[in-house]
Parts: structure tokens; C-alpha cells; sequence
């Protein structure tokens, strides 16, 4: 757009010709509704009765999740506020690991709500302090209504996450699933203190199509979706000795170009036995040290590979650096770069390394480690959909483990944090003197928006449900809450719904700043598209350069 200004009759151009620019109340406007817009497709996948989304790509992958994160995630979306609510979705995952579709609506509940103020002329800035204000006291709120957690006692680890799973495609398996988390992320839990440290990561999650969801196991050790190298090296190994080796095996080229002259047949038979005795050395090197099994981040080489088997060990080549530290954790290994430096006590233990068929590939398995920090999960499902969806199902299972381990405290679910928090807002309110409390009521109304998504999924009347719980939250009932699948409101404590503390507090901070951020814009300047090159003699269809569409 030419911005131009009268100086003398001249226009005078500021922005190149054919950007655009949109400022106060339109930019306002334009902001807020295309974050409505992404809320209202992920509001009707919250909850045990949410919906799926299927979700299909420009090469016509299709994806079918309810997972919030995911959904946004496929989404192709361009609108630069839109994009914000994407972030947030993300720092909700990487920092909880749940509660992405809460965060989402949230927000948009928050920014359509802030909107009716703007339209009452309140200032955005008003309506940020409110929020602020209001997020605040809603912190303090859910620090005084949670329930501490005895990690001693692993019941409430396992509600807190067949609770995150019930609103997912696996909940017909959510306790199966449940269990089998809760063993894996207390395997890989170190003490400290009071607290637990503990990292998402060292629980490796693979999945294999073929059997049914059932049939999914723990591993206390490693799977790697490798086979051994050597067909005549032997496919099962007990009490293994394991060498975790980061240098390729085989012989060295040199860091600058080389040349050898050879003038006659002796120096090529010279040049290569000079070759095997360094392979071979390296070899024994490896024999030495007592180990019987090499699982090597780099190549091995052929000749390698034959004097491993001549030895009687198994070799695994190549595997991926995220797997040789976990593999490291769970052996207890060392992970040596210099073969020289290799010595028994770098060796870790694994009391069965064996090369199994799973489906169409083969698999090998380091398994019954001593005391691993680090196992495996192997998924097995009818189809890939649902191998993937049960992945992105136990990675939420697995952080809101890890969010209860790192602060134990927990919180009923079925929207009861939500409208305790609205009920404590709406008195906070009443102290605030001006516009400030308009904002922190709005607030308030927002985090009801969870309960009447929670209703309207069910198919419940959110009228009537929202009416009869804040009537009980009134009456002093903090957990009362909607549970979906008998359709009632009941208390969610005794119910057995639990989320972490941790999940809540992210979703109030992250949409808090979401919406802060948004409302803050009154001009939003675009600068012009690209235009595409002309097309060359003999271009277009069959022949020079492709259309920028196709890029």
C-alpha cells in the first residue's frame, strides 16, 4: 500500500507499493478473530467425549489425533496471530506436556471476551493489567486447593495419567497403557532429595504395526531397530558384556588428499595386509577388553565384520546417537571414541542381546539391564494410525508423570480447577477499584469456557451443567465437576480424575501471555508478495522453470 501524506500536492510513498497495513480497531479485529477461529477447531476434541481430526497433508499423509498440539501442528496456518496460538501450543508440550487444547481455548476465550470490552471502549492496556492481576490470584488459587501426593503411594501416578489418556483414541486400553508408563518413567527416576529428577527422553518409545495394543511391553533395556551385521555372527548372546564404540571400524582415510604411487604387484599385497593388520588390531583391541558385544555409532567395515564373527561376537553398526547415550544409561557403558582408550571397566552389562523378527523387520534387544535409567516402550497396534496416535497418547502419559514427580501435588479434573478459580476471580473482582475488575470478571467467564466444552462434547446441556456447578462451587464443593460419561456433576476427587498442578499453572501462564501479547497490537503493517519471475521462452507446462505454486 502506498502510504502517502499531501506535502505540496506530492505524494509522498513510506512502504513499498502493495504492502498492507491495517491498524486499530481492524488490526484488533483481524488478530482476534483468526485466533477464534483456530480455538474453535480444537474446542470440540477436548475431553473423553471429544472428537477426532483427520488431518491430511500436502502428499496425502493422513493423520487422525485429537492431541491439540498435533492438530495444530498439521494445520497449515499463515495468519501471523493465528501462528502465536501455534507457539503456545508448543511451549505447553515441551514445558507440561498436556493440556494443548485447554491452553488453545483459553486463549481464544480470553481475546473474544477481551474483544466486547474494546468494543465498550476500554483500553487494551486496561484489560492486559486485569488479566495480569487476574492470573495471578488464579495461581495462588490452584497452589491453595491442590492435594499433596505421597510418590510412595503409585495410585495417584497412575489416575493422573489414565486421566490424561481417557480423552484420547486409546482409552478403550488406558490402564494397560497406564501401568506401563508408571513403571517406566519410576525406572528411570533418580532421588533427589525430596524430589525426583527425571527426563521424558530416557523413556525410548518405538512402534512396530502388527498384534493389537495389548500386546505393547516395557523393556528394562534398549530396543534398537537394527540387525546384526554378520550373518555368521550368532542372534543371541546372555550375560552379554557390551562395548558402545563412537569411531567407525574400519581403516582411516587421511584428512587431506593422499596419492600412493604402487609399481608392481608385491606393494598392492604389501598395502592391503597393512590394512587388515589395523582392522585386525583393532579387533583384538575390542577382545581384549572382554567385551562380546559392539554396537558401533559408525560403519563397520567388512573385513571388521568377519573378524568380530571369528571371534564369536555380535556387532550392530550405525546406530543413532540418541540411542547410544540411552543405551549408556541403561547398561551402564561407557560411550569411548578412542579404541585405545577401551578397557573392561567402560564395558556395560545387558543379560540378554538378541536379534528378534518383529512384523516385517528385525529388531535387536539389550535387555535386563541392572538398575537401567533408560528403557524402552515398544507400541504394537492394527495400524499405523493407531500406532501413532498411541505414541503421542504415552508421551503425554509420560510428562504429566514427570510434571507429578518434579512438584507432587495434583488437582481433580472435569473443569473443578477452572471454576474454583472463576468463583475466587469473580469476588477478587469486587475489590478492584474501575475498569480493571471488568477485565478480571472476563477472565473469570474464560476459564468456564473448559467446563462448557467438557458439556457441549457430551452432549450434555452446558446451560443447565454450568448453572448446577456453579451453584455447588458457591456452596463450598471445590471439586465439583463434570463427569462426562455418566453425564453428571459430581466430585471429581472421588471420581478419580487427577491432573498435575503443573499441567494448570503452564495453561493460565501460557494463555495469560498469549492473549497479552495480542491485544497489544493495534497495527499490523504486511509487506508485499513476491511476484513471480516471468516465465522464459518454452517455459509453463513441460518445459523451464515450475510455477511458484509448485514450490
Amino acid at each position: 500500500m502506498a502510504l502517502s501524506d499531501q506535502a505540496g500536492g506530492i505524494p509522498v510513498l513510506v512502504l513499498k507499493e502493495g504492502s498492507n497495513r491495517s491498524r486499530g480497531r481492524d488490526a484488533q479485529h483481524a488478530n482476534i478473530t483468526a485466533v477464534k477461529i483456530v480455538a474453535e477447531s480444537v474446542r470440540s476434541a477436548l475431553g473423553p467425549k471429544g472428537m477426532d481430526k483427520m488431518l491430511v497433508s500436502n502428499f496425502g499423509d493422513v493423520t487422525i489425533t485429537s492431541d491439540g498440539r498435533t492438530i495444530l501442528d498439521e494445520m497449515d496456518i499463515q495468519h501471523p496471530a493465528a501462528k502465536m496460538l501455534v507457539e503456545v501450543a508448543k511451549t505447553q508440550d515441551n514445558e507440561a506436556g498436556d493440556g494443548t487444547t485447554s491452553v488453545v481455548i483459553i486463549s481464544g476465550e480470553l481475546l473474544s471476551k477481551a474483544e466486547e470490552l474494546i468494543e465498550k471502549n476500554i483500553h487494551p492496556t486496561i484489560i492486559i493489567d486485569g488479566y495480569k492481576k487476574a492470573a495471578s490470584k488464579a495461581l495462588e488459587t490452584l497452589e491453595k486447593i491442590a492435594i499433596p501426593v505421597d510418590l510412595k503411594n503409585k495410585e495417584y501416578l497412575k489416575k493422573v495419567t489414565i486421566t490424561s489418556m481417557a480423552s484420547k483414541i486409546v482409552a478403550d486400553h488406558k490402564d494397560f497403557l497406564a501401568e506401563i508408563a508408571v513403571k517406566a518413567m519410576l525406572a528411570v527416576a533418580e532421588k533427589d532429595g525430596e524430589i525426583f529428577n527425571v527426563d521424558v527422553e530416557d523413556v525410548k518409545v518405538e512402534k512396530k504395526n502388527g498384534e493389537s495394543l495389548t500386546d505393547t511391553v516395557l523393556i528394562n533395556g534398549i530396543i534398537l531397530d537394527k540387525e546384526i551385521v554378520h550373518s555368521g555372527m550368532q542372534k543371541r548372546f546372555e550375560n552379554a558384556k557390551i562395548a558402545l564404540i563412537d569411531s567407525a571400524l574400519e581403516v582411516k582415510k587421511t584428512e587431506i588428499d593422499a596419492k600412493i604411487n604402487i609399481e608392481n604387484p608385491e606393494e598392492i599385497n604389501a598395502f592391503l595386509e597393512q590394512e587388515e593388520n589395523m582392522i585386525r588390531e583393532m579387533v583384538e583391541k575390542i577382545t581384549d577388553s572382554g567385551a562380546q558385544v559392539v554396537i558401533c555409532q559408525k560403519g563397520i567395515d567388512d573385513i571388521a565384520q568377519h573378524f568380530l564373527a571369528k571371534k564369536g561376537l555380535i556387532a550392530i553398526r550405525r546406530a543413532k546417537k540418541s540411542d547410544m547415550e540411552k543405551l549408556s544409561k541403561a547398561t551402564g557403558g561407557t560411550i569411548i571414541t578412542n579404541l585405545a582408550d577401551l578397557s573392561e571397566k567402560d564395558l556395560g552389562y545387558a543379560t540378554l542381546v538378541e536379534e528378534r523378527k518383529i512384523g516385517e523387520d528385525k529388531m535387536t534387544f539389550i535387555e535386563g539391564c541392572k538398575n537401567p535409567k533408560s528403557v524402552t516402550i515398544l507400541i504394537r497396534g492394527g495400524s499405523q494410525r493407531l500406532t501413532d496416535e498411541a505414541e503421542r497418547s504415552l508421551h503425554d502419559a509420560l510428562s504429566v508423570i514427570k510434571d507429578v514427580l518434579k512438584e507432587p501435588k495434583i488437582l481433580a479434573g472435569g473443569g473443578a480447577p477452572e471454576l474454583e478459580m472463576a468463583r475466587v476471580l469473580k469476588q477478587y473482582a469486587e475489590t478492584l477499584p474501575g475498569r480493571e475488575q471488568l477485565a478480571v470478571r472476563i477472565f473469570a467467564e474464560a476459564l468456564e469456557s473448559v467446563a462448557l466444552a467438557l458439556t457441549e462434547n457430551a452432549g450434555l446441556d452446558p446451560i443447565d451443567v454450568l448453572s448446577e456447578l456453579r451453584s455447588k462451587h458457591e456452596k463450598g464443593e471445590k471439586w465439583a465437576g463434570i463427569e462426562v460419561v455418566s453425564g453428571k456433576v459430581q466430585d471429581m476427587s472421588k471420581v478419580g480424575v487427577f491432573e498435575p498442578i503443573a499441567v494448570k499453572k503452564q495453561i493460565i501462564k501460557s494463555s495469560t501471555e498469549a492473549a497479552s501479547l495480542i491485544l497489544k497490537i493495534d497495527d499490523v503493517i504486511a509487506a508485499s508478495k513476491m511476484k513471480a519471475p516471468p516465465t522464459p521462452p518454452g517455459g509453463g507446462p513441460g518445459g523451464g522453470y515450475p510455477d511458484v505454486g509448485e514450490y
